[in-house]
Formats: structure tokens, sequence, C-alpha cells
């Protein structure tokens, strides 16, 4: 494991930036949800419960892969199993936003929004769980798909919070949105 704890080591700073990130936008995005509310004059429950929360979570996964993978393990295939259950979990929660997405009836989604709020962070989580089966056997090159998924989680994140806000401040300004 000497190896193994030599190879993840070198991504220390890597997942201390991606966590960081993460862990701070989650708190800026409590922020402006806040700000949100007190704007709004009604309720959009149902839209931002499809398109905000996802959000968040994404920002979760950043910070979470962060934290597993900094995290002191004695094994690899502990850390495998670990990184394939937030996989998992990843892809289910991904079912869970397609639920939402068609079940609220405050915004239509484009394609665009099926792009960044479905396929490419179940793209990601797929890629995380496909790769935590191979950790152990391919440490370096797991390394490097696993590091893109926690900065392709954030990504995704910041590409959604901006969609969000910006679509939340046009709308109550009383501009135009995609759907128009």
């Amino acid at each position: 494991m000497t190896e193994s704890a030599g190879a993840l080591s070198a991504w220390e700073s890597f997942y201390v930036i991606v966590g960081s990130s993460g862990g701070a936008l989650i708190g800026l995005q409590f922020v402006v949800m806040t700000l949100i509310a007190e704007r709004r004059q009604r309720a959009l429950a149902g839209a931002i419960s499809a398109f905000g929360t996802p959000t968040v979570v994404h920002f979760t996964g950043a910070l979470l892969i962060s934290a597993v993978m900094s995290a002191p393990w004695h094994s690899l295939v502990s850390l495998s199993i670990v990184l394939a259950i937030c996989g998992l979990v990843g892809l289910a929660y991904g079912a869970v936003v397609v639920q939402r997405a068609r079940r609220q009836a405050d915004y239509q989604p484009v394609w665009e929004d099926w792009l960044w709020f479905v396929i490419l962070p179940c793209v990601v989580y797929a890629a995380l769980t496909v790769t935590a089966a191979a950790l152990p056997g391919h440490l370096r090159a797991a390394s490097l798909v696993i590091g893109a998924a926690a900065l392709g989680l954030l990504l995704i994140g910041i590409h959604n919070a901006w969609d969000s806000v910006t679509h939340l401040v046009v709308t109550t300004s009383g501009g135009t949105t995609k759907n128009e």
C-alpha cells in the first residue's frame, strides 16, 4: 500500500482545491437561494427541487469525492467500494432529477437543461462507478478519471448554478428566458 499511498498523496493539493471549492460553492448556493426567495413573488418549489437542488448535490459530490480520496485508506479495495457507492448513489439521484424535471410545471426544460442537469452528471457518476471497480489494478489511470469526475461535478455545478440564477433573475425582472 506504500506505493499506492504515494500515488494518492500526489493528488492531495488537487483534492484540497476541488473539495474546498465545492464546500464554498455549497454555502454560496444557500445564500443565493435565500436572496432569491426574498425577491420572488411566488414559490417555484418544483423548479427549485428539479434544478436548484441537483446543483448542491453535485457540489457535495465533488466535496465528498475529494474527502474520500484524501482519507488515509489502508486498502484500495475499501476505497474502490466507497467510490463505487458514491457513483451508484449519483446515478440513482440522476433518475430522481429526471422525475422532478418532468413533474414540475414552472419551467419547460430545453435540450441544454437535459444535457447539463441529467446527461453530463450521469456520465460523470457512471465513469466514477466503472473506474472505482478498476481502481485496485489500475491506480494511476483510475486516479485521472476520479480527479476528472470530481472536477467535472464542480464545473457542472458552477454551470447549473449560473444557469438557474440567471433564469430566476431574468424571469423576476420581466426579461425573456431561453424558452420564450
